[in-house]
């Protein structure tokens, strides 16, 4: 990839610093989804953002799919109104925490160590944090982004995102006139290679789909001191493991492709043949590796209800990811392993996407980086994860992972999404809000 013009003045500083006490702000409030309504809801963390970008005199409203499930969306007015506007987006919402399992109280937003700790500092009040400070130090300034900027602070992304932004698309699409790309969080941060010239961040320009299955197997209820042929437990224990057995091959798309051939120029790493575990790029070795096959992973198993009785029927539940333009394929071998006496129903489903691996924004992106970090390169790649991009593909808006994070040499990234001990360097914070605040002047 060519690399742009580093060379630019540095931004006054005023008001990005700031992005550490925003985000601690927002990991003190508790928004845990535990996916069946029973949280606190993302109020009080909208009612937050509404109020720090009122301050600036950035005017928000406030969206409710169901009581507190509450979003904001705010509109931005650019340099050039004639170009698309630009969705930034992030969402509320967290996976519940047993502060038992934590060295300190997930929701107390603790500075140890050079670290915010809690809740949300990496998935993903870091990138909201980073996002209030880039805007409140454009609208304080009297800078104008390059285009509209439309802001997105979305709840229940962390369920799937029906009362967050799979609502706002269906039901407030207005509010999203004129956007045709989209930036958000799962891209953007940096990979050391020991030994490279260049420090690597990863931009997600493609996103695997989610198809959520049920797999249900039938067999003849009786006794359990009986023989039987027919027992429901035993067909699903079989599919299950033939599936959780299967080595799924590699399928190649344009962002993997380049990013396969990137990564084996700059590093010497053949990240289809080489044990990734064995190599420099450990710290991400499951993202990459995730990113270039399909994934089906038996997650919750059910059958019967007490020891002596065989069960006439049993279930799993199957997370399954693939391959952006791949789903009937992987639906096929779904079907083809399982065997045909096992249903095979589809829970959920959330289609794939794949965005020009090198067009404008990402150099936009690659701008920025330079900017902060001249040793920095991007490189494309395919996230194995869903995001609320998801939600906004079926109105035409391309999607990218751009949450900005220049990560220290060891800090294990992949293991803060959804983990004990959630933790975000204060200085990557400090750099995403410079680096935010660039591409959106320049994007």
């Amino acid at each position: 990839m060519t690399t742009p013009d580093a060379t630019a003045v540095e931004p006054d500083q005023q008001g990005l610093d700031e992005v550490v006490e925003l985000c601690r702000d927002l990991i003190r409030i508790d928004t845990s989804n535990y996916f069946d309504g029973t949280g606190p809801g993302e109020r009080q963390a909208a009612e937050y953002v509404a109020h720090r970008l009122d301050e600036v005199g950035i005017d928000s409203t406030l969206l409710e799919a169901d009581p507190r499930r509450t979003s904001v969306v705010a509109r931005i007015p650019g340099r050039d109104r004639s170009r698309p506007a630009l969705l930034v987006h992030g969402h509320l919402d967290v996976v519940p925490a047993d502060p038992h399992d934590w060295s300190v109280d997930p929701f107390a937003g603790e500075i140890r160590d050079g670290c915010l700790w809690g809740r949300g500092a990496v998935d993903m009040k870091n990138m909201n944090a980073m996002i209030l400070a880039a805007v409140r130090r454009l609208a304080r300034s009297g800078e104008l982004p390059a285009r509209d900027i439309v802001l997105a602070f979305l709840a229940d992304e962390e369920a799937g995102g029906d009362l967050g932004s799979r609502w706002l698309a269906t039901h407030h699409r207005d509010l999203l006139d004129g956007c045709d790309q989209a930036v958000s969080e799962i891209g953007g941060f940096s990979v050391d290679v020991p030994g490279a010239d260049q420090r690597v961040y990863l931009i997600e320009t493609a996103r695997k789909g989610v198809a959520w299955l049920r797999l249900r197997a039938r067999g003849t209820r009786g006794h359990g001191s009986m023989i039987t042929n027919d027992n429901a437990t035993a067909h699903l224990a079989a599919a299950v493991t033939r599936l959780a057995r299967h080595t799924w091959p590699v399928e190649l798309t344009p962002t993997t492709t380049r990013m396969t051939g990137e990564l084996r120029d700059l590093t010497g790493i053949d990240v289809i043949e080489d044990d990734l575990d064995g190599t420099a790029l450990t710290s991400v070795a499951g993202l990459v590796s995730s990113s270039l096959r399909h994934v089906a992973n038996p997650t919750v198993l059910r059958a019967g209800d007490t020891v002596n009785v065989i069960p006439s029927e049993a279930e799993a539940l199957v997370d399954g990811r693939f391959v952006p333009g791949r789903h009937e394929e992987f639906l096929r071998t779904v079907a083809d392993l399982v065997g045909p006496g096992i249903e095979v129903d589809i829970m959920d489903f959330t289609d794939s996407a794949e965005a020009v691996p090198d067009g404008a924004l990402v150099s936009a992106m690659h701008r920025a980086l330079r900017a902060e970090d001249p040793a920095a390169t991007v490189i494309p790649y395919c996230s194995s994860a869903s995001t609320d991009n998801a939600s906004f593909a079926p109105l035409g808006i391309q999607g990218f992972g751009f949450a900005p994070l220049r990560l220290p040499p060891g800090f294990d990234f992949a293991a803060m999404f959804h983990g004990t001990d959630e933790r975000i360097p204060l200085e990557s914070l400090r750099f995403g809000a410079r680096t935010l605040h660039r591409f959106l002047t320049d994007s």
